[in-house]
């Protein structure tokens, strides 16, 4: 269920969805550990104007973790405290933690 969600994301947000996704639950974390695809109009913007493409994929980040919680939320009765997510456009790596509150 968790990969289905977190592929959904992708897709909903760039088109595509992970090459690579591995999701490990420990003690009230969940890390994803993905590899994305490359869309078309990234690497194009990374050609032309490398410090507009940082900024979309700053705010694209921005914009899955509050996606992914949100669909987190309608789908289970977990309490989220946050969710951390790094991603590296270089090799387009993600990994995101998503913290449950302690009952």
């Amino acid at each position: 269920m968790l990969s289905h969600l977190y592929n959904d994301v992708s897709k909903e947000l760039f088109g595509v969805g992970t090459t690579l996704l591995k999701v490990v639950i420990d003690k009230g974390i969940i890390t994803f550990q993905a590899k994305h695809r490359r869309s078309q109009r990234s690497a194009a913007l990374e050609g032309e104007v490398p410090s507009l493409k940082q900024e979309v994929d700053f705010h694209m980040s921005l914009l899955y973790k509050k996606k992914l919680k949100q669909k987190l939320e309608e789908q289970t009765d977990w309490g989220i405290e946050a969710v951390l997510r790094d991603y590296d456009s270089a090799t387009q790596l993600a990994f995101t933690n998503i913290v449950l509150k302690v009952k």
